[in-house]
């Protein structure tokens, strides 16, 4: 199936699954699932870091769906913390190419992380997604993730 055309089928879904619930663990956690599911095995680990309203200058891992994610990120360190510290979305063809990043799990290839504003416009969390492929991800996935992101706060 075309990638455009599946992120639209699960945007869709996920706009339903979540429409109304309250519970942002409930949204986070649904988001998480249906990506995994959709887009399995090219997303090998997907999931969400919340800024920690008690130290709002680092992320703390949120749910996810894969193997064990890093507990707490800084701003600016690694490619979860360079998007907080950005509010711009990043594409990583090859983790190991890129400076300060963080392996949470050395099966890790490629990434893409996607900033997550609430209603106010204040960043929330991250999305964040990675590949054991290298190069596994692009402009497509870039738009296709940032609709979704836009739909926890909707």
């Amino acid at each position: 199936m075309d990638k455009n055309r599946k992120y639209d089928e699960v945007t869709a879904e996920i706009a339903s699954v979540i429409g109304g619930e309250t519970s942002l663990t409930a949204r986070l956690a649904s988001i998480g699932c249906l990506l995994a599911q959709a887009f399995a095995p090219r997303f090998f680990w997907t999931g969400f870091y919340e800024v920690d309203p008690l130290k709002p200058t680092e992320l703390v891992v949120g749910p996810y769906q894969g193997t064990l994610g890093c507990l707490r990120i800084p701003f600016g360190r690694g490619v979860c913390g360079t998007v907080a510290a950005s509010g711009k979305s990043l594409i990583v063809p090859d983790v190991h190419a890129f400076d300060g990043h963080i392996a949470c799990d050395s099966a890790t290839n490629s990434e893409i992380v996607v900033p997550v504003f609430n209603a106010e416009g204040k960043l929330a969390a991250v999305l964040d997604v990675d590949s054991t492929e290298r190069d596994a991800f692009d402009e497509v996935d870039r738009a296709g993730l940032e609709r979704i992101c836009a739909l926890v706060f909707a």
